[in-house]
């Protein structure tokens, strides 16, 4: 069993101030066309097509303005979650669709990552699976150094590991992601970095000018 979970509960602050100062219209960034579709679908689209399982997305902040995009999704492998609050930690949203999920391999995405190709989430799958030990691994997007890693240093998402490691550390460190990666490495947990295809798929949409990189390129 591979399953997926996709984070789209964000406070979306920093590109609301982008915005506020290009005195452009302020949209949330998962809500911003590409191609002719949200940001978010192209996230979803890239992260089912890798073959997991089931996939779920967790809502919080702005909830009430993605939910209707999602809703009538085709595929029946994804389904949307609902933080308890708003205002948490990046971590507490993970797991909240980590308990929701099966037991088994979880690939974990950013709804703001759309660049990040379906070849690289079946490569970040395949070095989990094939790993001689799946339940000790992460495979992670590498930023600078591939293969085995010696420090988790500015990684984030996209990864694969097993629920019970995520279970473990999400379910006792209410932080950003990057603090808790650090940890489960100096903790002995093996990290393997997979190389990105093109350095389109490094970029999160944080800013206006992001997305227009992404925009222009995809």
């Amino acid at each position: 069993m591979v399953s997926a979970v996709i984070t789209a509960a964000g406070k979306n602050r920093r590109m609301i101030e982008d915005l506020k100062s290009r005195k452009l219209e302020i949209k949330h960034k998962l809500l911003m066309d590409i191609g002719g579709k949200p940001v978010i679908l192209h996230t979803i689209d890239n992260v089912l097509n890798s073959g997991v399982d089931e996939c779920r997305v967790v809502l919080g902040h702005f909830s009430e303005e993605i939910g209707p995009v999602l809703k009538d999704y085709p595929d029946k492998r994804l389904k949307i979650i609902q933080n308890h609050e708003n205002n948490v930690e990046l971590s507490e949203t993970l797991l909240n669709g980590v308990q929701n999920l099966s037991s088994g391999l979880i690939l974990c995405a950013a709804g703001d990552q759309p660049t990040v190709t379906t070849e690289t989430y079946r490569n970040l799958i395949e070095t989990a699976v094939n790993y001689r030990d799946p339940e000790n691994i992460v495979s992670v997007l590498a930023r600078e150094d591939t293969g085995l890693l010696q420090s988790a240093k500015g990684l984030g998402m996209p990864f694969i590991c097993h629920s019970d490691l995520l279970l473990k550390y999400l379910s006792h460190h209410k932080n950003n992601l990057n603090p808790i990666l650090i940890k489960m490495i100096r903790d002995g947990v093996v990290f393997y970095g997979i190389p990105s295809l093109n350095k389109l798929e490094l970029i999160n949409i944080n800013i206006y000018q992001d997305y227009i990189n992404i925009k222009d390129h995809l």
